[in-house]
Formats: C-alpha cells, sequence, structure tokens
C-alpha cells in the first residue's frame, strides 16, 4: 500500500511539474487568451447593462401609449402612433430584438386582422414569437382567423388544430376547436368535425362552446 501511495505521488508530482512547465514556457500566450476572455466578458456585460436593459425599458415605456389606443380599439393609431408616441409598427422597427419589439407583433397583428388587413395580420403573428400556452397559441389561432377571413378554409383548420394542441387549456383550446370544427363543416369533412367536437365535450365541459356542441355534432354527423 505505501508503495502504491509513493507511486501515486510520483504521478501527481509529475503531472504538477508539467503544468507548471506548460505555463512557464506559455505564459505569454496565456496571459493573451485570458485578457480576451476578460475583454469578451466585460463587452457582455457592459452591451446588457448599458444597452440592451436601458433599450428595452425605452421599449417598454414606449408601448404604453399604443397598448392603451389598443384596449379602446382605436387599431390604426395602436398601429402608427401619432406625433407624440410610437404605435406598434414603429416599435418593431425601432427597438428589433427586444421582448416589447415581439410583444408588438402581437398586437400588431391583431389590429390589421381587426382592420381586415389579413396578409399583414398573418405575416406579423407568425413573426411573434409566444413561448406561453395563451398568447402563443392565440397568436396561431389568429391565423387561423386571417386565412378564414380570406376563404381559406383548409389553412384556416391547420391552425386551429395547432393552436388547440399547444394551449391545452380552457381558455385557448375549446374555441380553436370549435372554429376547427366548423371550418371542416365548411369543407365538408363530418367526421373531422365530430372529432374536432368531441374534444370539446371530452376535456371542456365548462366551456362555453360545451352548451352548443351537441347540435352541430348531429349536423356533422348527419352531412
Amino acid at each position: 500500500m505505501k508503495e502504491q501511495q509513493e507511486e501515486k505521488n510520483l504521478e501527481v508530482s509529475g503531472i504538477i511539474a508539467k503544468t507548471e512547465q506548460y505555463i512557464k514556457e506559455n505564459k505569454k500566450k496565456l496571459t493573451i487568451i485570458a485578457a480576451a476572455i476578460l475583454v469578451v466578458a466585460l463587452g457582455i456585460w457592459a452591451y446588457v447593462t448599458l444597452v440592451a436593459q436601458p433599450r428595452q425599458v425605452r421599449a417598454a415605456e414606449d408601448m404604453f401609449a399604443a397598448e392603451q389606443w389598443f384596449n379602446e380599439g382605436n387599431f390604426e393609431q395602436a398601429l402608427n402612433g401619432n406625433d407624440e408616441f410610437l404605435g406598434f409598427t414603429d416599435i418593431i422597427s425601432d427597438y428589433r430584438g427586444t421582448k416589447s419589439a415581439n410583444l408588438a407583433k402581437y398586437y400588431a397583428g391583431i389590429c390589421h386582422l381587426n382592420l381586415g388587413q389579413y396578409d399583414e395580420a398573418i405575416d406579423l403573428l407568425k413573426s411573434y414569437k409566444g413561448k406561453d400556452a395563451f398568447t402563443g397559441a392565440e397568436a396561431i389561432m389568429l391565423i387561423g382567423d386571417a386565412y378564414a377571413e380570406q376563404d381559406n378554409a383548409a389553412e384556416a383548420v391547420k391552425y386551429y388544430e395547432n393552436a388547440a394542441a399547444k394551449a391545452s387549456n380552457f381558455v385557448v383550446s375549446p374555441v380553436a376547436l370549435w372554429k376547427a370544427g366548423m371550418m371542416y363543416i365548411k369543407l365538408g369533412n363530418g367526421d373531422a368535425a365530430v372529432k374536432a367536437f368531441q374534444q370539446i365535450k371530452d376535456n371542456y365541459p365548462e366551456s362555453p362552446e360545451y352548451s352548443e356542441v351537441d347540435k352541430y355534432m348531429s349536423y356533422a354527423e348527419n352531412m
């Protein structure tokens, strides 16, 4: 045991010696690498602290007026702003890469949808990166609404099904399933409509859609 321990001590000593020799021979190179790492780290810290965070704060402040117009149903002004405050369109452009600019795409998409500008609504809602189960799923469902308004039922139903699966909650899912069922009826696909309505019956009995689902299921079954 003693001999084994001595061998291990010699191995460790050898490793330490080699490491010290390497550092000694490459001191200049290692110093340059360490300095470069420090510069990059300081650069990242400076950008986040001095640029990104203040920019996000300004973006959030500028969003306030646009959100107020949106809540009032003044969709045109919410998009375009006025001489004093930015609208969602300018926020998306001026604050590209911020959370506020991303959220502005969601709001702007809804504005365009309400204004009957369906292609613009589709583009913005598709570019919105919604990670939560509500706005992310609702944005997908609203894309379906835009396609439905363009009489593109086949495309609309894809987004309704996708929204229902992504949401998996009683707020968005039953609405999306209901819309999917109605689009399937429009497409003449009664079986698919029944399947969509059945999911409401099975999973969302507390939803407003539940009270009407039997009537439309019966219609779909007899198509």
